[in-house]
């Protein structure tokens, strides 16, 4: 299935975030913007998940006009 939509790798962008990467990002310190580390990290992956949900919807909308055009 993916051979044939590689843009829902997009998707595997929030898992990563949210919990691939917690191990290496789990400290308080360095204080950025006055947030704990952890925080912003998780208010970065909060942000950037709506768009990796477009781009993989994105790549959808354009595999079905391709199929819709053959």
């Amino acid at each position: 299935m993916l051979r044939h939509r590689p843009h829902l790798l997009w998707l595997l962008v929030p898992f990563v975030l949210f919990l691939a990467a917690l191990p290496w990002v789990n400290r308080v310190g360095p204080v950025i913007l006055g947030l704990p580390f952890l925080s912003l990290w998780l208010l970065g992956a909060t942000v950037l998940t709506p768009a990796a949900v477009a781009l993989a919807w994105r790549g959808d909308q354009r595999l079905r006009r391709r199929e819709g055009a053959e």
